[in-house]
């Protein structure tokens, strides 16, 4: 089948490094029992697919199926007319891409858009004497921007009111009990009160306004119905039975949530240290970021670095972080990549620390900001060094903004914590793929266009590009 050479999903394929990626982690996709493993190219390019669209793992088959084009950047030579992969494969896929390898592949990707080369021999042909090889190389001079903030990516989760919580945390544990009870060698089932629990929970949670003494009460109820349920299970884990690995990790958040929940009510407080907001993915803490649009948000905290206009994923956590804390690891991540230290970071006020200022002006870096102390009598030149910076400085928002609108970064919709970690990194490797195109298209855009301008204007130079 011919495909057109100037469609996105062929130029997005050119831009990646398939070859030197299969060789690097083929491996990771060896299946020695069972049906033949599926490619390295044919599992990220369903994931970059997905994170584009996202489209959940039931349709990225079909979509592929459907389209040539994508076919062609799963690494298809052929059209294939059936459906390349089942759908449960696409978990398989992001367990083994980790964060750490996907990372990776976006320093390979960047390598190949910036077409890093060598450094050049010395000029003596390599012949230089020993004293001068054992020497240590000069550092060479700082060089260069490096921009670093953090954002929160949300969770696809409830918002969670402790009401719900408990009333999940109940019904769960009903579950639990119908599991472990046996007729035929328990007898009688031993009661749970489920129906006046469920009735319970509905009289205040359909009340369109609640007073705080009504949810008060309500969650005192609840709390007295999730004990009575955790004390029949464990007689029965007692008795000897058993319950699957995916239930024992749920009793153990049910039991986390309850001894919270219970902490805050008996002293009248609504905080409490790794607070439990969703009972499938326990890992996840309240993010609190201070925003307009929403002060606590409920996901992954990361920290990105933004440098010569690509993005790198430097941090990530689902509990919460002081930012500043990873700034000079960024730093001589920066300095290792390139060989010297950054001439300025920007970042924001919360990374002016006392130590980070110290640190950036031993290796003779200006991080961005007003300075600490007395403002000078005449400090223009100061002010508009500091306000170029903080209008730089908001490329890095703009990553954030494009990552989360179009590459699903505002919505995690994973519900592993490996996996969502996973869907982080892929949403900052598609927004380098991204920038890679653009950047092609506007280099492409600009070769075409300098004909056409010097056949209109009747100059004395030609239009030339200084290399």
């Amino acid at each position: 089948m011919q495909l057109d050479p100037e469609n996105r999903w062929v130029k997005k394929a050119a831009t990646i490094p398939w070859d030197a990626i299969e060789i690097k982690y083929a491996a990771l996709f060896k299946n020695h029992n069972g049906n033949v493993a599926k490619p390295l190219r044919m599992a990220l390019g369903a994931l970059l697919i997905q994170t584009q669209y996202q489209y959940p793992d039931a349709e990225i088959p079909f979509q592929i199926f459907e389209n040539p084009y994508l076919q062609y950047f799963c690494g298809l030579s052929a059209y294939e007319d059936k459906l390349p992969f089942d759908p449960s494969l696409m978990v398989y896929f992001r367990k083994r891409l980790t964060p750490e390898i996907l990372g990776e592949i976006n320093e390979m990707i960047i390598e190949k858009a910036q077409d890093k080369e060598d450094p050049p021999s010395s000029g003596d042909g390599g012949n230089a004497s020993p004293d001068q090889s054992e020497e240590e190389p000069t550092q060479s001079p700082n060089s260069g921007t490096l921009i670093t903030d953090a954002t929160c990516a949300p969770q696809n989760i409830r918002y969670p009111q402790d009401l719900s919580l408990l009333n999940e945390a109940r019904e769960n544990l009903e579950h639990m009990v119908d599991k472990l009870h046996s007729p035929a060698y328990d007898g009688e089932k031993p009661r749970t009160y489920r129906k006046r629990a469920r009735r319970d929970y509905l009289k205040t949670a359909k009340k369109r306004n609640k007073t705080a003494k009504e949810i008060r009460n309500a969650i005192k109820k609840q709390l007295g119905y999730i004990r009575r349920d955790l004390d029949i299970v464990s007689r029965q884990l007692e008795n000897g039975k058993d319950l699957t690995l995916k239930d024992v990790e749920r009793l153990g958040a049910v039991e986390d949530l309850y001894e919270q929940q219970l902490r805050m009510y008996v002293e009248h407080d609504h905080s409490v240290e790794d607070r439990i907001v969703s009972i499938s993915q326990p890992w996840i803490r309240p993010i609190v970021r201070g925003k307009a649009k929403a002060k606590c948000e409920f996901g992954a905290k990361l920290d990105i670095s933004v440098s010569n206009g690509f993005v790198r994923l430097e941090h990530t956590s689902f509990d919460a972080y002081n930012e500043s804390e990873n700034l000079k690891e960024i730093i001589e991540r920066y300095r290792t990549r390139e060989g010297h230290y950054p001439e300025r970071v920007l970042a924001d006020k919360i990374y002016r620390t006392r130590e980070n200022l110290s640190f950036c002006k031993s290796k003779g870096i200006r991080l961005s900001g007003k300075p600490l102390g007395r403002p000078k009598a005449d400090d223009r030149a100061d002010k508009k060094i500091i306000r170029k910076d903080e209008i730089d400085r908001v490329g890095v928002e703009r990553e954030f903004s494009y990552a989360k609108g179009s590459f699903g970064l505002g919505l995690i919709r994973s519900k592993l914590k490996d996996t969502s970690k996973t869907a982080i990194a892929l949403s900052i490797l598609a927004l380098n793929i991204a920038h890679i195109g653009r950047i092609l298209r506007e280099f492409l855009t600009f070769w075409n266009i300098v004909p056409f301008l010097n056949r209109i204007f009747d100059c004395r130079g030609k239009i030339t590009v200084v290399q």
